[in-house]
């Protein structure tokens, strides 16, 4: 390869995560040549670092959990978790960090593959130096599909990077398992991680900001999931800010506002995410970098006809499935401008990315479980609905109680009281996240509830609830 070189593409995708490869494979499936950028594995943050490591290290804590209520059982797993062996499942689901499965795939489906980092250098125009320093420019004849994700946002505390922290990274990739644990923050990433090292043997202290966790779900999400980490162990203290952070022979130790200091030998700071813009030549297309980057609905960046954003550099759903779908939904929207067919992008048309205003659905994979999909009660009041709110302590369903003894949990569905279709629904349970997707359709194909009476539940199951949140919101 010389340092001039210059390959010429329909399409130049920036980033090999799901996102990227599934842009990637929508249009090559519309038969058009692709190129596919990556400067670090293939497969991105959900493989490696994110989602599929996660997962791996909360199931064991999940099954156990579960196993615990069930007569019978509760006996023979009263121990410890071997946390080496939940490490060791952990890597085999990381591919060990290597990519040769995802680079394969990649290939399986006819594109390219440059390593290095690539930056825009300039209207459908991408430069990529490789990791031997050499460049090779790529040029996209209709799009250049922006997919290089997010990162870890850190706050600007004096000395942070000496004292070496964790974040989403370090926290789902550590081979070790510390005595003492402080998590900074109360979202998802906050949450499962304090779910997942209280159980595996660390003791966590978390430290929320805000009044409580989850704070984009309804209150009640935050309240189970902060009574349950409680009950395992963990210190929760809501309302707490960290003014200050230092290392010393090892030791790390955090101060809060009110003055006291906190000891661990870890400390996570799971406090937002940032657009990784900051490299890849906005400024040389008019664009800031650092930046996110705002786009319609067919993920076309503002002002720019040839580019799109995809994934959570836009900021619309920080979530790898929707990434997922953006990506479908771009790469189509590509493939129909390149070939010169007729866009649709009307709301839920096949180029429009709806779902990521009415029905984003997500789980929260902590013990018990919160799952929601659409709008909160608060969100769909905010965004002037006409709803009300209908509870069911999941708890008096049959299915509940079957699969554990005191099962405790709750569900919501806020509708819409103009046309008494579904606006969102939230559950929180054990198990309650293969629970969502039925939500998630009510949601999206926006079915009256009229309709939903004769979607009729099997016996006893814990999706019961759905005929429990109907009753009573035909009582109420």
């Amino acid at each position: 390869m010389t340092e001039t070189e210059t390959n010429a593409y329909d399409v130049v995708v920036l980033g090999a995560g799901p996102v990227g490869e599934n842009v990637a494979d929508r249009t090559r499936a519309a038969g058009l040549t692709t190129a596919v950028v990556e400067s670090e594995l293939v497969g991105g943050e959900c493989s490696y670092w994110a989602c599929m490591p996660s997962k791996a290290l909360l199931r064991p804590v999940i099954a156990r959990a579960d196993a615990r209520r069930v007569p019978g059982l509760r006996h023979s797993v009263q121990g410890p978790l071997d946390a080496s062996a939940v490490l060791a499942h952990r890597d085999y689901y990381t591919s060990h960090w290597k990519d040769d499965g995802q680079v394969g795939w990649l290939e399986s489906v006819g594109a390219d593959l440059y390593r290095g980092h690539g930056r825009l250098t300039g209207p459908r125009t991408v430069t990529v130096t490789g990791p031997g320093g050499g460049e090779r420019v790529l040029t996209a004849r209709h799009a250049v599909a922006v997919c290089t994700g997010s990162r870890a946002a850190l706050p600007g505390l004096p000395g942070l990077d000496a004292v070496k922290p964790w974040t989403s990274r370090e926290a789902t990739s550590s081979g070790t398992v510390p005595g003492r644990l402080i998590v900074i923050g109360g979202g998802v990433v906050a949450t499962e991680m304090a779910t997942a090292w209280q159980a595996l043997g660390s003791q966590v202290t978390l430290l929320v900001r805000g009044k409580g966790l989850l704070p984009r779900m309804e209150p009640f999400a935050g309240e189970l999931i902060a009574e349950a980490l409680t009950e395992a162990g963990a210190d929760v203290r809501t309302g707490t800010s960290v003014e200050s952070v230092t290392r010393e022979n090892g030791t790390v130790v955090a101060v809060t506002g009110a003055g006291e200091s906190i000891e661990a030998d870890e400390i996570l700071f799971a406090t937002g995410r940032a657009p990784r813009t900051d490299d890849i030549g906005l400024e040389t297309i008019g664009l800031d970098p650092g930046s996110w980057l705002p786009v319609d609905d067919s993920l076309r960046v503002t002002g720019h006809e040839w580019l799109y954003a995809v994934g959570d550099v836009n900021h619309r759903a920080l979530l790898t499935h929707q990434g997922k779908y953006q990506a479908r939904i771009a790469g189509a929207a590509i493939a129909a401008r390149a070939t010169g067919e007729t866009s649709l992008v009307e709301p839920w048309g096949a180029h429009a990315a709806t779902a990521d205003h009415a029905a984003v659905p997500q789980v929260v994979f902590t013990d018990p479980e919160a799952a929601a999909v659409g709008l909160s009660l608060a969100e769909a009041e905010q965004a002037g609905h006409r709803v009300k709110a209908v509870d069911v302590d999941l708890s008096t369903v049959a299915g509940a109680g079957l699969y554990a003894d005191g099962y405790q949990g709750r569900a919501r569905m806020v509708v819409d009281l103009e046309n008494e279709i579904l606006r969102g629904v939230t559950l929180v349970g054990p198990g309650v996240g293969e629970l969502i997707h039925a939500a998630t359709i009510a949601v999206a194909g926006q079915v009256p509830v009229s309709r939903l009476w004769h979607a009729v539940p099997s016996y006893p199951t814990v999706s019961e609830v759905w005929l429990r949140l109907l009753e009573a919101y035909r009582d109420a």
